[in-house]
């Protein structure tokens, strides 16, 4: 069975490091892999301490009296050179509760109040990103967003316009836009079900 043999921190930062991993293929042949993590050090690597706890969370929001418009960014993403569409996401910090990170972020990247539905916790349990690349999983938050857009609580870091997409706008996204895969499904989700986007939270 393929496994990880040692770890080499090679980077030391905030919020992404970068891991060198000696590793043992399925054929017995030794190897090298590299991670990419939130971990700050080695000590906190999901190879080590084989727990999943979110580092983020994604919000899929609804916005609007009729709850007929989905709440997106439009943000600048420095590995690709250019604007992408995505669902509001940020970090959790460190001892905070996902579900209060999710309002925070909200409130922080679009200026909005947001209010998270009660779900079974199947659908907010952490899930990984890029599993092939990263270690990193996120908790994905649902819920409805109100009062006015503002860019006020944005880090200096952050290059993105607020969008709160209907439906004929969430299609013309996913015909000609960069999207983040996320997003693309949640829009996808939110395209079928018009009647209740969140049809599919109910546990039949």
């Amino acid at each position: 069975m393929a496994r990880v043999e040692k770890v080499h921190q090679v980077t030391h930062n905030r919020f992404l490091n970068f891991y060198e991993l000696e590793t043992v293929k399925r054929t017995g042949k030794a190897g090298t892999y590299y991670l990419a993590s939130r971990a700050e050090s080695e000590s906190g690597l999901e190879i080590l301490t084989h727990e999943n706890h979110p580092d983020g969370v994604v919000i899929f929001s609804l916005y609007g009296e009729k709850r007929d418009r989905v709440v997106l960014v439009h943000q600048f993403r420095y590995p690709i050179g250019t604007y992408v569409y995505e669902l509001p996401a940020g970090l959790v910090e460190k001892g905070e509760d996902y579900r209060r990170a999710a309002v925070r972020e909200m409130r922080e990247e679009t200026g909005l109040s947001f209010r998270p539905l009660d779900v079974d916790p199947l659908f907010e349990r952490p899930f990984y990103t890029t599993v092939g690349m990263t270690d990193e999983s996120c908790s994905l938050v649902y819920g409805y967003s109100e009062g006015k857009v503002s860019r006020e609580g944005l880090e200096e870091s952050e290059e993105l316009d607020v969008v709160l997409a209907d439906r004929e706008e969430a299609v013309r996204i996913l015909r000609e836009e960069r999207v983040a895969a996320n997003c693309a499904y949640m829009l996808m989700q939110f395209i079928h079900e018009r009647e209740d986007p969140f049809s599919f939270l109910r546990l039949r």
